[in-house]
């Protein structure tokens, strides 16, 4: 029986940032990998000590630290776990990172090159140590899984890995959640939340990737009287005055809401209750809430930026990231033509077929199978 060792310390039991992305890919992958895989495969995730996730055939291995602390992670991801990996066959590093000293082949999972590109993101230490380990984990890896096809040629462009050793194992969403809801329960959160009928959505973190400016600039060119209220959700991370400051040199202050953090149970409502979901970040490993977005049949506008055409398809306009006259042609499209309205929605619900949490366990075994098989 082929035994799998997942490092799954990123997994959070705890609301917040952590509970995102990354949170979200470890978690659905651990869920969906044992029923994927035949009868031969065994997989133990090893996890935090307060970690009290469980998964049907999967065991789960806490470490006796503490290792919310990036610093305590860092620690024993280096000198604690390698001692404990020699029972493997085959070691996935889910987050960036293998230990140096690794006593079984290797599979190593990458998001972004976030800290590459946009270094300001992280701690100058916590930046030096993926910079540094990044390269080397995905050098030393048989096979590197990218979660879009965006990322995977970054690798290449960025790190110089090879294209032929990288896997593409994008994520899913969960159907039962993020789906069109009955337009009762829609008007009720509408009403609970004293919102209009007609409002347009972006949801992210207030950062300097997400390019806000680029979008409350373009939508103050609207005409005031037709355009509809703009609601921004998400929490403050980091550079995020000039978005601020944009509002108010654009006087929308009476036009744009912000709602803060947003919590994970209430997103679909959001998505649902929705005219439009925009989206003009200029740099994604995958964009998560587009494919949410598209899947409460919301349409969608993006930046033609990294993985962001990938995932909107055929369904959504792509725009030059940083040029405010086609978004204001786009926004305008938005809100002027029902005809590109529809047909957006119908695409996009069917577009967001493609991405299964079983597809995502199904490549990341398959990768498994090569690295455990190379040629």
């Amino acid at each position: 029986m082929t035994h799998i060792g997942l490092n799954a310390h990123l997994l959070s039991g705890k609301a917040g940032y952590r509970t995102a992305g990354i949170h979200g890919y470890i978690y659905n992958t651990l869920m969906h990998l044992p029923g994927a895989a035949s009868k031969d495969w065994r997989f133990t995730a090893m996890v935090g000590a307060e970690n009290s996730a469980q998964f049907d055939g999967m065991t789960m291995r806490h470490s006796r630290w503490d290792t919310e602390s990036p610093l305590r992670r860092i620690l024993w991801e280096q000198f604690a776990q390698p001692g404990q990996l020699s029972e493997f066959d085959l070691y996935h590093a889910l987050a960036f990172v293998a230990p140096l000293w690794l006593p079984a082949p290797m599979v190593v999972t990458i998001y972004d090159l976030s800290f590459l590109h946009y270094p300001q993101v992280l701690t100058p230490a916590r930046r030096l140590y993926l910079r540094a380990l990044t390269r080397l984990t995905c050098q030393r890896a048989r096979r590197v899984i990218a979660i879009s096809h965006s990322t995977a040629h970054d690798l290449t462009a960025s790190l110089n890995i090879p294209a032929d050793k990288i896997d593409v194992a994008a994520p899913g969403y969960d159907s039962e959640i993020f789906r069109v809801y009955p337009e009762q329960e829609v008007a009720e959160f509408r009403r609970a939340k004293n919102l209009p009928e007609r409002f347009w959505l972006f949801i992210g973190t207030l950062e300097p990737r997400k390019n806000l400016p680029t979008l409350l600039e373009a939508y103050a060119n609207l005409p005031q009287n037709e355009r509809p209220p703009l609601v921004i959700g998400g929490g403050k991370g980091w550079q995020y005055d000039d978005i601020f400051a944009t509002v108010e040199r654009c006087n929308l202050q009476n036009d744009v809401q912000f709602l803060g953090f947003v919590p994970a149970e209430e997103l679909p409502l959001w998505y649902n209750s929705a005219e439009l979901f925009v989206y003009p970040s200029v740099f994604e490993g995958f964009g998560l809430p587009v494919l949410e977005a598209m899947a409460c049949g919301t349409p969608v506008i993006v930046s033609d930026a990294s993985s962001l055409p990938e995932v909107a398809g055929s369904a959504g306009m792509c725009i030059p990231p940083h040029d405010i006259n086609a978004w204001t042609k786009a926004l305008y499209t938005a809100l002027t033509d029902a005809a590109w309205h529809e047909q957006a929605r119908t695409r996009g619900l069917e577009d967001v077929k493609r991405y299964t949490w079983e597809s995502t366990a199904q490549a990341t075994l398959r990768s498994y199978e090569c690295a455990l098989n190379p040629p």
